[in-house]
């Protein structure tokens, strides 16, 4: 399954900070609706993420009825991004 959106990035303060992008309400239902047959647990979904001219692995989480992208250090150092950037995010999810 791919999935393509804009979101912007936010911060999480929490005790491992770390950035992301919230997927919007539609493709997270797509999501949502093959998450049966490719969660590993906890509602994690692993994919392959895109933006701009860098790609890795990780592992999409849910949060209030959605999900979010967790953006690495590498990938934001990359592609310049910060906080409140709006940014192109590719998915693809192992349907």
């Amino acid at each position: 399954m791919e999935l393509a959106f804009s979101g912007e990035v936010w911060f999480w303060r929490g005790p491992a900070p770390y950035h992301f992008v919230t997927v919007p309400d539609e493709q997270s239902a797509a999501i949502e609706a093959a998450s049966a047959s490719v969660t590993y647990g906890w509602g994690m979904i692993p994919v392959a993420v895109r933006i701009g001219d860098t790609d890795w692995r990780t592992s999409l989480w849910p949060k209030d009825g959605r999900y979010v992208v967790p953006l690495r250090v590498a990938a934001r150092r990359a592609e310049g991004i910060e906080v409140g950037d709006r940014v192109d995010v590719r998915l693809t999810v192992d349907v």
